[in-house]
């Protein structure tokens, strides 16, 4: 499986103030974190992709009723769809959720996220594309389930959704995964969980600190 990441430019630009950066190691896992514009920073060596990247559809710009009722201002990042065709070689194995917004080669092997309790405005289904040639599957989630876990990100996704995409695309334990729109750290959390390693990068300096602060808690609990 692929080791630390050793981009000794990186970590210079992260010295010089340019990027930030992370590392975190737990008892099974280790996670680098890059506060970057993605675009800057990749490609990293790792053996799988797993990203929830921006649609482009602006969906952080309508806040939710919780996020009104907590005062949370409208954010406009997911206005512009985020850049997935350079993500499409650097691993073997690739998962993009709202694959279906983006011009993508041809797959049969699709991710169905089924939201048993999505609202009439909402859409009660996401979909992941993956480079897979395997049959399409399909998991039912409450998006309540994340009510839990959020750290104010307005798109995060349930852990049990991004577990279940680990092991679906048949990452290995021990394998390093890559998230280039990192968010809330979900991803990272559910590599943690089934002993993976992995990179991640957020551009947005708040849901960066959260998702390294929700992270660093994670590999903490699995020291204990």
């Amino acid at each position: 499986m692929t080791t630390a990441p050793t981009t000794p430019r990186l970590a210079d630009d992260c010295q010089r103030g340019s990027h930030s950066l992370q590392r975190l190691v737990g008892r099974h896992s280790w996670c680098v974190l890059y506060h970057a514009d993605c675009k800057d920073v990749l490609p990293f060596a790792c053996d799988a992709v797993v990203t929830d990247p921006p649609y482009g559809i602006g969906f952080a710009a309508q806040p939710t009723k919780w996020q009104r009722r907590a005062g949370k201002v409208a954010e406009s990042w997911d206005n512009e769809p985020g850049e997935v065709d350079g993500l499409l070689g650097l691993a073997p194995l690739v998962a993009i959720w709202g694959g279906n917004y983006y011009p993508l080669p041809l797959s049969r092997g699709w991710l169905v996220w089924h939201k048993p309790d999505a609202v009439p405005s909402m859409a009660n289904a996401e979909l992941a594309w993956t480079n897979q040639d395997r049959n399409t599957r399909q998991i039912s989630c409450s998006i309540a389930a994340t009510n839990a876990e959020r750290v104010g990100h307005p798109t995060q996704k349930p852990v049990r959704v991004m577990a279940w995409t680990l092991e679906q695309l048949g990452v290995p334990k021990g394998a390093t995964v890559l998230d280039p729109y990192m968010g809330s750290g979900t991803t990272a959390i559910a590599c943690i969980r089934l002993g993976m390693n992995f990179i991640g990068v957020e551009k947005d300096k708040r849901h960066f600190d959260n998702a390294c602060e929700r992270i660093r808690r994670e590999l903490e609990g699995t020291l204990l």
